[in-house]
């Protein structure tokens, strides 16, 4: 490793370590424009020089240019280097705006900063300064061109880090622009990180602009909770509210960057219709009357028809204190065992991946982007995901092989193999693989998946489709690749698939590969779930229980059944018929519309908690700010109420684990400072693979990961009628899957405002072959007829999906919630246009 010596303090780095990061290394922070950590070195800005003493380079060059090579002594102070850099300096902003004051960037501004420690104050230069027009560039991003310094930051993350290209760079010389070639919203997912990357102000955050700067604002890390990759964050708090939110550096999961429905997903919390007091049919109350009032009914009913009268429900959008204190709350009770708000299939499918995830296989998003070989099952990254495909591009930019089996229209911003495969045909060919790998050569591996965990007759294409070009060159690549990973979806796939995976995954550890796996999950914290689940109670169990009056009350947390919950009018006659329904939460829902009993509940900005991602890294939110409701809201956008009281206006909202707890030990217990704590070491007596989380000491920012071998336990038991699903029968039938999209879908996110001006109005996807069989075109409105309503939509055929299925994604415009399930079968004649027959 080369040694060398940067002002007066010797340092050894690793081979091909820049200079400017060796000197990072020892404290020692040069300035810089162009450089990024993520971005690498392109020597645009010039402002990195320093002086070469000895060495095979001497003067003054740029430090981002050249690696630390042994016998090198550097000096960053020497004076003919400060004074190159002064200048660099200067140049730069002989055409740069005196605007500091209106700029957003302000306060946080790396020009700003390097001018004022340079010593710049005079311009010397007396012409006039060039100028440029803006850009409208959609309702997330501000473009402030002038304010540019040519560090080519933005092109560089936009096209070649993320994989876009509508933004990029034109002109020559002193006339570059930076922008598209034609006004109109970013296409990229990832183009809010354009503000943070930009060491100006040229491009700002449009949704927080004017709200303060940055020493106004309560900043404290936090954790995306709109997916389930548990990406890092820094939310910026002030006057009662969360104003943005931006990405911080956790090298295991998101790197530097989020993605813009993390970014811009949280108004959920300062929403103006968001619920803070306690309702009693509608109407407010207070706390101790709103709690003795579910006690007492609870009580009631538990006593009447017996404690397994009363369930609980909670999301995997809640914290991990807040799942431990429904699982103890339902212990204590007597209550039935909680449902984890997941749809049937998906909870043995998520069960199954947990169960599957130990400290051999498990690989983060940042390891992911150092494998040679993905292959991704049931998966559509940028919808469901979108930091994944930010992941596996930069694996496919150092030469990995992306191979994706999905039957939808999957756009990813790299090349890619792509085999559209309907979901009851990918665990035939799955098994199929992991067949053909299972060679002479290959040793046995103790309780492998076979062909068998799929019952029924393989698709009739799936030979021919198997002896493809591409799926001999699949398989060749398989062998031939020293550090595979398998991504897999639990959303549209069957049920055996995730055990596939996994099998798969360890069928090429034992081919002495560095293999990983790679899981995708519903929400934020189904991990967390996955792994208190010890029972099979789902909700849709749950609902047929309150159908035949086995269940009288039941208790949401934090939970709207009527968002995610498939069959509307089901859903609706069933609750109807309940003795009491009690709503804890913070989103102005339809299920706390419809409580007998509402209770208001802290969002994870004001409660704070762990929350674990799908990879098992569990990881610790601090609490960002106190709540209560927004200055702007108590003084309607004027001066705020000019009164006095010892309490924060509107923050009647408390933590749900705390409400919970109130509710195990009666509306009149009293509960000590130390009540979290007394949660968590019940959750590690009874789950000592959460041991971790009581560590001594500062919780670790990068997270810690959970084994989930300690205690996830066997595999659950495969629903078959699911598993051996080929898919369609005949020609004339097709089947609907209803999927997740970037924006439009999630249930916090779409709260958002802005993210509601950037998401695309829902359309139906099906292949253009069986677009032209039945005689429809793009743009047709269609109308799905099923037995509980009609659903009219646009359509959009597409090339690349598989043949026989239809694509619907759950939009929040859509009443997709008559479909009963989120697959069904559908007879051509269900399809229709509107006004007319098919």
């Amino acid at each position: 490793m080369p040694n060398l010596i940067i002002d007066e303090q010797e340092i050894e780095v690793p081979e091909g370590t820049k200079v400017i990061e060796a000197a990072e290394r020892l404290g020692i922070v040069i300035p810089r424009f162009c450089y990024h950590p993520a971005l690498g070195s392109v020597g645009a800005c010039r402002v990195c020089a320093v002086k070469f003493l000895q060495g095979p380079f001497k003067g003054v060059q740029m430090s981002c240019m050249i690696d630390a090579q042994d016998g090198m002594v550097v000096s960053t102070t020497d004076e003919q280097a400060v004074d190159f850099r002064r200048y660099v300096i200067e140049w730069l902003m002989l055409n740069h705006p005196h605007d500091c004051p209106v700029c957003d960037e302000g306060g946080h501004c790396l020009l700003q900063d390097l001018t004022v420690s340079g010593g710049h104050g005079i311009r010397r230069f007396q012409g006039e300064k060039r100028t440029y027009r803006d850009q409208y560039l959609g309702p997330l991003i501000q473009h402030e061109m002038n304010r540019c310094i040519q560090c080519y930051r933005c092109s560089r993350f936009y096209q070649e880090f993320a994989g876009y290209r509508d933004l990029g760079v034109m002109q020559i010389g002193s006339r570059v622009y930076f922008g598209r070639q034609k006004e109109g919203s970013l296409q990229s997912p990832f183009a809010g990180n354009l503000t943070d990357i930009c060491p100006t102000g040229v491009y700002t955050d449009k949704p927080s602009r004017f709200s303060g700067r940055r020493w106004d604002y309560e900043r404290s890390p936090s954790v995306c909770i709109n997916c389930s990759l548990g990406c890092r964050t820094v939310v910026s708090a002030r006057y009662r509210q969360i104003v943005r939110q931006e990405a911080r550096l956790n090298e295991a999961v998101n790197g530097y960057f989020i993605c813009d429905r993390g970014r811009y997903g949280f108004y959920y919390a300062g929403q103006d219709d968001r619920p803070r007091q306690p309702l009693i049919h509608g109407k407010e109350a207070s706390w101790e009357t709103s709690l003795k009032a579910v006690c007492d009914e609870l009580a009631r009913i538990s006593d009447t028809f017996g404690p397994k009268a009363v369930a609980c429900s909670v999301a995997a959008r809640s914290s991990l204190e807040t799942l431990t204190a429904v699982k103890r709350l339902c212990r204590t009770m007597r209550w039935q065992d909680p449902a984890y708000g997941m749809d049937a299939n998906i909870h043995v499918k998520v069960k199954n991946a947990a169960a599957a995830i130990d400290s051999d296989l498990a690989v983060s998003l940042g390891e992911l982007e150092n494998a040679d070989y993905i292959l991704a099952l049931g998966a559509d990254p940028v919808n469901e995901a979108p930091m994944l495909a930010m992941a596996m591009r930069q694996a496919r930019r150092k030469g990995a092989k992306v191979v994706l089996v999905d039957p939808r229209p999957v756009d990813l911003p790299f090349d890619f193999v792509h085999f559209p495969m309907a979901p009851g045909a990918m665990g035939h060919w799955l098994a199929y693989l992991l067949k053909t790998l299972s060679g002479p050569d290959t040793p046995d591996m103790p309780g492998a998946a076979t062909p068998e965990h799929s019952k029924g007759a393989a698709p009739e294409n799936l030979h021919d489709l198997w002896h493809t070009d591409q799926s001999a060159a699949l398989t060749k690549d398989l062998f031939q690749s020293s550090r595979p990973i398998i991504v897999c979806g639990t959303d549209i796939v069957t049920n055996a698939v995730p055990s596939l995976a996994s099998d798969l995954a360890r069928r090429l550890r034992s081919m002495k590969k560095t293999a990983g796996l790679f899981y995708l999950f519903p929400g934020a914290n189904t991990f967390g779930a996955a792994m208190l689940s010890d029972s099979d109670t789902v909700f849709e169990k749950i609902l047929t229980q309150i159908e035949t009056y086995e269940i009288r009350a039941l208790v949401l947390v934090e939970f709207d059944p009527f968002f995610s919950f498939p069959d509307r009018i089901r859903l609706e006659a069933a609750l109807q018929g309940l003795d009491m329904l009690v709503v804890l939460d913070y989103l102005d829902s339809r299920s706390a519309k419809t409580a007998d009993v509402f209770l208001p509940t802290e969002t994870l900005y004001e409660a704070g908690g762990f929350f674990i991602n799908q990879e098992g890294r569990a990881q610790k939110v601090p609490v960002a700010f106190q709540g209560g409701r927004p200055i702007i809201q108590t003084g309607a956008g004027s001066h705020p109420p000019r009164t006095f009281s010892k309490d924060i206006p509107g923050h009647d909202a408390k933590p749900a684990w705390r409400v919970l707890t109130e509710l195990e030990r009666g509306a009149s217990g009293s509960l000590d400072k130390e009540i979290r704590f007394e949660l968590m070491q019940w959750l590690v007596d009874a789950h000592s693979m959460f041991s971790g989380l009581l560590s001594k000491g500062p919780f670790p920012d990068a997270g810690i990961r959970i084994d989930a071998g300690q205690g996830a336990g066997a595999r659950v038991e495969q629903d078959q009628s699911d598993a051996s699903h080929p898919g369609v029968e005949s020609d004339d039938d097709l089947e609907l899957i209803t999927v997740d999209w970037t924006f439009g879908t999630e249930e916090l996110s779409v709260r958002s405002p802005f993210l509601g001006q950037v998401e695309k109005a829902p359309c139906l996807f099906l292949s253009e072959k069986d677009a032209a069989r039945l005689g429809f075109s793009h743009g047709d409105r269609v109308a799905l007829r099923s037995d509980e309503g009609t659903i009219e939509v646009k359509l959009s055929p597409a090339g690349n999906m598989a043949r026989g299925t239809l694509v619907l994604p759950r939009h929040h415009r859509l009443d997709w919630q008559h479909m009963k399930a989120l697959k069904i079968e559908l007879n051509k004649n269900q399809i229709l246009k509107p006004h007319g027959n098919a």
